[in-house]
């Protein structure tokens, strides 16, 4: 026992201090790069508009249940299909957090090479996708009578506000997404690490196709955030799979799950899901190919030359591991608490309305995360006659204040990518 948790801290240690950069400019990303920001640049159906889509969606810290709503809004503001499906390929893959991460555990070699595989792959979906299908706007209901469901625009903040905005957003908001992610993967990372011989997967064929198909298998349907696959991989890597197989789990980990495949299929329809599976899968092995054949030309031994190459710890990395340590363990509680306390604060808030207010409860399908959270809450807040809305992302239910009409909550929800519950 002794033993495992040493692996599991060793493997903490390795990435936390990159965390805490890596969550930093994910924070200042957040305050520069706003949703109708991305929309202005994205509305043409051209080849530069799935550039585009793909470049910025490379270092968005977005997940992949997170990027849905993003890309909805694409298309609400008359994206094309093809830039809009280019930023659901590319945004999953990475972020500034987990390059910055790729960077400290795996070497430069692989944090140069992952966000460039993302833009290609991102580019070939979005170029394929306007190839097949000539482009249509997304079919729409008509809004009912009354609605209101633009997304408001945020009122002019002082630049201490938006800084304490962006550090809210990096140090709360996304890493309360990814913490319990992060936590599994570390743990796994660990556990790997303890109980898997050495080279067992050199022994199983895991430095080839072979190793790459079982990466393929284990990927697709596991959800796993950019940032928490990189201890899996790297322990993975420790026990013989191939970079190029390590590689090929960190782009269907993060970029595919059932309830993503899931979501994408009914916004954007089977034809859609079908090109972003496929196109996933073939260009996650292309790079791992090209990944191997790199490392190969270099001479270069990633276990050997970066893996084992721990050289302690400076004084500055040291203080941003306790930084990122004290957000980590806050942000573990808040998800801790909210699992076990939901009921109750939706208890709570049913007792506090006064009597003579309106109150109702919605069933929101959908939600996965906080990015979910805060669309699905700006969403409501915009329907007339809405004076309150809190969220529970644990019971996926929302209360909702004030005299207000059902169907125009229900139609504002959808426009966000989620159902109301019948």
């Amino acid at each position: 026992m002794k033993a495992l948790l040493q692996a599991i801290w060793l493997t903490y240690l390795e990435i936390a201090p990159y965390l805490f950069i890596g969550l930093a400019f994910a924070g200042l990303l957040h305050m520069v790069f706003k949703r109708d920001f991305i929309a202005k640049h994205l509305g043409k159906n051209d080849i530069w508009s799935v550039i585009k889509a793909a470049l910025l969606g490379v270092p968005m810290p977005l997940c992949s249940c997170g990027v849905i709503p993003t890309a909805l809004h694409l298309r609400r503001e008359k994206a094309s299909e093809g830039a809009t499906l280019s930023f659901l390929i590319s945004t999953p893959q990475t972020g500034v957090d987990s390059i910055l991460a790729t960077y400290g555990m795996m070497g430069p070699i692989f944090a140069i090479f992952r966000p460039i595989a993302a833009f290609i792959t991102g580019l070939a979906g979005g170029v394929l996708a306007n190839l097949i299908h000539k482009d249509e706007p997304i079919s729409e209901e008509e809004p009912p009578s009354g609605s209101s469901c633009a997304i408001p625009a945020d009122p002019p903040k002082s630049l201490g506000k938006k800084l304490v905005n962006a550090s809210r957003y990096a140090f709360v908001e996304f890493l309360d997404d990814i913490s319990l992610h992060l936590l599994i993967g570390i743990v796994l990372a660990g556990i790997i690490s303890f109980a898997v011989p050495e080279g067992f997967f050199v022994k199983y064929g895991g430095n080839g196709i072979l190793g790459m198909g079982i990466m393929i298998l284990f990927g697709l349907p596991l959800y796993v955030c950019a940032t928490g696959s990189i201890p899996i991989a790297v322990s993975l890597m420790m026990k013989g799979i191939s970079p190029g197989a390590a590689f090929v789990f960190l782009v269907v980990g993060p970029a595919t799950n059932v309830a993503t495949i899931t979501l994408i299929a009914k916004v954007m329809g089977k034809r859609i899901i079908a090109i972003y599976l496929s196109v996933i899968v073939v260009f996650a092995l292309l790079g791992g190919f090209a990944l191997n054949a790199i490392y190969g030309a270099l001479n270069v031994d990633i276990v050997k030359d970066h893996l084992h190459s721990s050289t302690g710890m400076s004084p500055l990395m040291i203080a941003l591991t306790l930084l990122f340590s004290l957000a980590f363990i806050f942000s573990l509680y808040r998800r801790i608490k909210g699992k076990f306390s939901g009921s109750l604060s939706l208890q709570q808030t049913l007792e506090a309305v006064p009597a003579d207010t309106a109150s109702t409860i919605y069933t929101i399908e959908g939600m996965t995360c906080n990015h979910c959270v805060m669309n699905a809450t700006s969403a409501i807040q915009d329907v007339p006659g809405v004076e309150s809305v809190i969220i529970s992302l644990h019971e996926k239910k929302a209360v909702v204040r004030g005299k207000h009409d059902a169907e125009k909550i229900k139609y504002a929800i959808q426009q966000v990518g989620y159902n109301i519950a019948d």
